[in-house]
């Protein structure tokens, strides 16, 4: 019997697709005839991600943002939500092959969809300060992370510990990426990214709001399991190899270090920021 609350039964029997949904079998493949301008501008306002949790995140906290939906057959009964808001709201949606998918998502971890769609710009600090409930919060500062998988797992421990907002330097080119997104597993839609000033302002900005900033080090820092962590907080952490800046470290309030057995010089970014969540948030 014909259902005619699904998008898929119509599709089935050949019938036209929803007009926003109907596009050129080769779309996977960027166009050569948009001009460079153009496709540069799209591609900074839009992103594309993959993953069924991510792509489940924005649909439930900004379905507005979704701009155009790809996925495999096998998805069908699980995005059926979201399938018939794209019916209603004129959003383009295609049933597309595992090859197809690959190349949209650029990876074959899609987890069989893709979606288009508006990146979400980085609050300023100032903003960010401005609406921040009153009680304990901790933020993590990302003093050059530049590596995908470890911003997506960040992201992913940020969120399951509460984390209130990645704060990002004046300059940093860091920003979610498919990938990342797909690491996070729904995470990039509950932390936001907070952009930063000059260093030295931020910092004073910070500390005016009771935040007080530790710096991440593999050693010579206070044991982060005897230390005296502050209700806010901050966690600035370096990238791998190279670690945070000095001066950047020689302004933070203290210094900590994951204390272990030794038989490896340190843990990675990510796996250190789940440590120093758990630390944070097992003191309040």
């Amino acid at each position: 019997m014909h259902d005619p609350g699904s998008p898929w039964k119509a599709r089935q029997r050949g019938h036209a697709a929803p007009p926003s949904a109907r596009s050129d079998r080769r779309e996977p493949q960027a166009q050569a005839d948009v001009q460079p301008g153009l496709q540069r501008e799209r591609r900074d306002a839009e992103l594309r991600l993959h993953g069924l949790n991510a792509v489940r995140a924005v649909f439930a906290r900004r379905p507005q943002a979704i701009r155009k939906l790809y996925l495999a057959e096998a998805r069908i009964p699980q995005l059926q939500p979201l399938l018939k808001w794209c019916v209603a709201n004129r959003v383009g949606y295609r049933v597309v092959d595992e090859a197809d998918l690959q190349k949209l998502a650029a990876s074959a971890h899609h987890e069989g969809v893709v979606a288009e769609v508006l990146r979400e710009a980085p609050q300023s600090l100032n903003a960010w300060l401005r609406d921040l409930p009153a009680g304990p919060h901790c933020a993590l500062w990302l003093d050059g992370v530049g590596n995908p998988h470890n911003l997506g797992a960040i992201l992913r421990s940020a969120a399951h510990f509460g984390v209130a907002a990645i704060l990002l330097p004046k300059h940093s080119t860091l920003a979610l990426s498919g990938a990342a997104a797909r690491v996070a597993e729904g995470g990039a839609e509950a932390v936001p990214f907070v952009r930063l000033g000059r260093d030295d302002n931020s910092i004073a900005q910070l500390h005016g709001a009771g935040f007080a900033l530790a710096a991440t080090v593999v050693r010579g820092g206070s044991d982060l399991f005897k230390a005296d962590l502050p209700q806010r907080m901050v966690y600035v952490l370096g990238a791998e190899g190279e670690g945070m800046s000095p001066e950047l470290a020689a302004a933070c309030d203290m210094r900590v270090s994951i204390s272990g057995s030794g038989a490896v010089e340190s843990l990675n970014v990510a796996s250190a920021c789940a440590v120093l969540l758990a630390a944070w948030r097992s003191k309040r």
